[in-house]
């Protein structure tokens, strides 16, 4: 379900346009929707949509925070990650002489469809470690190319951390496609340095009174 409420909606848009503008790669046409969930949790499909769960404008404490989140989910898609899933999980389902039927004959439809079906059996929940940690340090530069102060998506993970020892329940889905946060807020407190550019806005403390 998508959070009804429009100021919140187009706030996060407003992130989202400022990350893509900065991500490397093809000019996808990237889209940010806030999903009604109170879990902290974001999810990034192939060709540029992201979800993020309203549960993250809750437990973030500044701006920064809520676009390390999405930078780290702008990254997997501008590195190809999801897409790459897709091409893995519909040549194994489907043998890749059906594969060149489905893409010549249905085109973009074909593709979408099955892109779908395999997202509502989980293909795209969980990525490699090895795409984590590149959408980690990609997601990272885009957050300071667009003006963030990069110590956000640190911040970010530590604040999981902590909500995993008060409320498992607020993480679990988290966890569940997403590595542990200590591994990554070692390498990170060391690529993001002492930080620069802005780290919160009245806005952003408006919509979190909102949410």
């Amino acid at each position: 379900p998508e959070l009804r409420d429009a100021q919140a909606a187009e706030y996060v848009r407003g992130i989202g346009r400022r990350l893509a503008q900065q991500a490397p790669g093809p000019k996808y046409p990237y889209s940010v929707t806030v999903a009604d969930y109170r879990e902290i949790n974001a999810f990034a499909l192939p060709g540029g949509p992201v979800w993020i769960h309203r549960g993250v404008l809750h437990a973030a404490t500044n701006e920064s925070q809520v676009a390390g989140v999405l930078a780290h989910e702008v990254a997997h898609i501008a590195q190809r990650h999801a897409a790459g899933q897709l091409t893995k999980a519909m040549m194994a389902n489907l043998g890749l002489g059906l594969l060149g039927a489905v893409l010549g004959n249905g085109g973009g439809a074909g593709a979408a469809q099955m892109a779908a079906s395999f997202l509502t059996n989980g293909i795209f929940l969980k990525f490699s470690r090895d795409d984590e940690r590149e959408a980690d340090a990609v997601g990272l530069q885009l957050l300071r190319r667009a003006g963030w102060d990069a110590r956000g998506m640190v911040e970010l993970f530590e604040i999981l951390q902590r909500e995993a020892k008060r409320n498992p329940g607020s993480v679990e889905v988290f966890f569940s496609s997403h590595p542990p946060p200590q591994d990554r807020i070692a390498r990170l407190q060391s690529e993001a340095g002492r930080g620069g550019g802005t780290r919160d806005t009245p806005q952003f403390q408006a919509i979190k009174v909102g949410v």
